[in-house]
């Protein structure tokens, strides 16, 4: 009878010790180190997603004639991609960084992919932009009536790449070994993506009179919804790396981009009949999207300093191998 007692109480005292150490390193020590990046990442990832939306909002209102919206939207379509330009290469510390970037072409890498995108998508955008700020008499030149004729297929042709620039970031992210992004790597895309859209749609809510911003509610109103339900999956259905979203300052930054979100998704129902509206609900999108992306970038960091986050999703993964 002690003897069996014995057994049961070194069973009990292995099975303590096995569920310990899931949540432990070597010495207790961090498994990863935490990424290097600053502000200029996240800023970018906004940056580079309004742009995108933008770039696709003009295409919609070329083909539908609404010049105002064309006008504004191509416009924040150049100054997004300029902006996040700037962000991407203040990080890398040294502008030919990204020119080095440009000597291969490897497909096997986000990084050298997401490079190329850039590169097909930039042109376009360009070509938009300076056609819609060109004077009126320069228009009438050679030069003018040869760049106005082009705007249209350059603004179609970015806006085929655009959704490649919106979700290119959260595939580049998630292929890291940061528990947070590369757990989160088949919800991250979609996440990215809808806060592109809502973001887009309120700037065009911002921009133009309500006459002309339809299309910009109705990509506000899907990209908010998109947003909101794959960005509370983040939350509920990574495991134990779901902590790294529900904690912190990432738990804040997306809490708070949440509400503006969803305020801003609900404004844009009345926004059709109040320019005050309107621009109020477009400010809430665009500050909803900017915070996801901090807090997703926060969240990353965070699940680099835990090593539970990297053990215990790896010895899953184990399990699941060993069983199949």
């Amino acid at each position: 009878m002690s003897r069996s007692l014995g057994r049961m109480s070194a069973d009990a005292a292995h099975q303590r010790t096995a569920s310990e150490e899931e949540f432990r390193s070597y010495y207790g020590r961090r498994v990863l180190k935490e990424p290097v990046w600053e502000w200029f990442v996240p800023a970018y990832l906004f940056a580079g997603g309004l742009s995108a939306a933008c770039a696709e909002l003009a295409a919609g209102a070329d083909l539908t004639r609404r010049p105002r919206l064309r006008k504004a939207a191509r416009l924040g379509a150049f100054g997004g991609l300029g902006t996040s330009m700037y962000f991407l290469i203040a990080d890398l510390g040294r502008p030919e960084r990204f020119h080095h970037m440009l000597r291969v072409a490897k497909p096997s890498s986000p990084m050298s992919v997401g490079t190329w995108i850039l590169v097909a998508y930039g042109p376009g955008v360009g070509v938009a932009a300076v056609a819609e700020l060109l004077p009126s008499r320069l228009r009438r030149s050679r030069a003018g009536t040869l760049l106005g004729a082009l705007a249209r297929p350059a603004g179609l042709a970015s806006a085929a790449v655009a959704p490649g620039v919106a979700s290119y970031t959260a595939v580049l992210l998630s292929h890291t070994a940061v528990p947070a992004w590369n757990e989160a790597r088949d919800r991250l895309p979609f996440v990215f993506t809808g806060s592109a859209a809502a973001a887009g749609g309120g700037f065009g809510m911002v921009c133009v009179p309500v006459d002309e911003a339809e299309p910009a509610r109705r990509l506000a109103a899907v990209g908010a919804v998109t947003e909101l339900v794959t960005s509370r999956q983040l939350d509920e259905r990574l495991g134990v790396v779901s902590e790294a979203y529900r904690t912190g300052t990432a738990h804040r930054l997306r809490r708070w981009s949440e509400y503006l979100t969803a305020g801003g998704a609900l404004g844009s129902l009345v926004a059709g009949r109040s320019r005050a509206a309107a621009v109020v609900s477009g400010l809430a999108l665009l500050a909803g999207s900017a915070l996801q992306r901090f807090g997703i970038f926060e969240a990353g960091v965070e699940s680099t300093k835990d090593p539970k986050y990297v053990v215990v999703p790896q010895r899953r993964r184990v399990d699941r191998g060993e069983q199949a």
